[in-house]
């Protein structure tokens, strides 16, 4: 069964769901269901202005419907800001397959999701995201054409990770620099929480950067693994916002900038890896600001990983995607500079400049 919603249709005005769509302008959302193989997948596109949407898919056991399409349309639209603040002529979108990752995945459920990939037409390209791996791409990809992270042995450049960690430690020094007119982290106490493929990739750089490095994870085989490997000392998830720290970074799921943390963390910056790091733009963007937190807003910090796999769309170039990923670093000081210019959130600063990229580029587009 496919369902698509388009908000241009005024009838469907009362709708909830276009109503969420409507908040912030997304062009469509694709409903998968599939009996047979127990697939419920919900599809996001936000904007296709610069480009087709491209961004993975995440599995996830979310508790209801709504609440894994919320997810997937603040999402969507991180990606949409993502590749705009990055320069890649991409649009936003993102996938969310409902179900545990660990006991509901099958290659059929998978190569099922590839066909509804492939009903859209090239309007959306996935890619791996959580609870998702490079083997389930294969999967999709025996479906559809239109998917990215790809293993190397079929010409796609594997694991995007060490290219997202790579512009995460980046717009870490540039925030260094910001924040106390010097880019190195040595000495740094800084707090990874989530050891994933990203945080442990993030660990290793800084560690060889001299970094007091302090990690907490839910796999506990996984921290103790790294921990020995790094010399990085692991932390309970207690200490996680209470302990003295330079740098805070989140690399686990989002929302854990909130009114909460923000009132019991001890950081002067927060730059890290996971999506919708502040749980409310409006207030948490502002409460960084009042507690003198440098915050590098999130989607540009982690746009490693998308623009690892553009480049895998024009045939994969590891030095290309890593001179690419270098530019966050100039991106992230730009924002600042807006944020400072103009009086506003960093967040917004960033939301800015890649609202502007879209509607120059929009005009160009149309002839304007």
């Amino acid at each position: 069964m496919i369902e698509v919603l388009d908000i241009k249709n005024s009838s469907l005005a009362e709708n909830p769901v276009i109503g969420q769509m409507t908040l912030n302008n997304h062009e469509q959302v694709l409903f998968c269901n599939d009996n047979e193989t127990g697939l419920k997948a919900i599809v996001a596109i936000h904007n296709t202005v610069l480009g087709p949407s491209l961004g993975g898919t995440r599995m996830w056991t979310y508790k209801n419907e709504m609440e894994a399409l919320t997810d997937a349309l603040r999402l969507s639209r991180g990606m949409t800001y993502k590749s705009s603040v990055a320069g890649l002529n991409l649009g936003g979108g993102k996938a969310v397959i409902i179900g545990d990752s660990k006991t509901q995945k099958s290659e059929a459920l998978m190569r099922r999701f590839g066909k509804f990939i492939n009903s859209l037409a090239g309007k959306y390209i996935t890619a791996e995201d959580v609870g998702i791996s490079t083997k389930d791409m294969e999967y999709i990809k025996m479906e559809t054409d239109f998917v990215t992270g790809l293993p190397e042995n079929m010409g796609g450049s594997g694991d995007p990770s060490p290219v997202t960690a790579y512009g995460v430690y980046i717009a870490m020094k540039a925030s260094a620099h910001e924040k106390w007119g010097n880019e190195s982290l040595s000495g740094k106490k800084i707090v990874v929480q989530g050891i994933g493929h990203v945080g442990e990739s993030l660990v290793h750089y800084l560690v060889k950067d001299g970094a007091k490095v302090f990690i907490n994870d839910i796999n506990e085989t996984r921290l103790k693994a790294v921990a020995k490997e790094t010399g990085a000392e692991v932390i309970s998830a207690e200490m996680v916002y209470d302990m003295e720290m330079d740098i805070y970074a989140p690399c686990a799921l989002g929302a854990t900038v909130n009114t909460d943390t923000l009132n019991r963390l001890k950081c002067s910056i927060i730059c890290g890896s996971a999506n919708n790091q502040l749980a409310d733009e409006n207030v948490h963007g502002k409460m960084v600001i009042e507690k003198g937190i440098l915050y590098a807003p999130d989607f540009v910090v982690n746009a490693g990983g998308i623009i690892n796999v553009y480049y895998e769309l024009e045939g994969y170039n590891r030095e290309r995607a890593l001179a690419h990923a270098e530019k966050i670093y100039q991106t992230t000081l730009n924002i600042f500079k807006v944020a400072k210019e103009q009086n506003i959130p960093t967040y917004m600063a960033a939301n800015r400049l890649a609202e502007k990229r879209i509607a120059d580029i929009g005009k160009v587009k149309l002839g304007f």
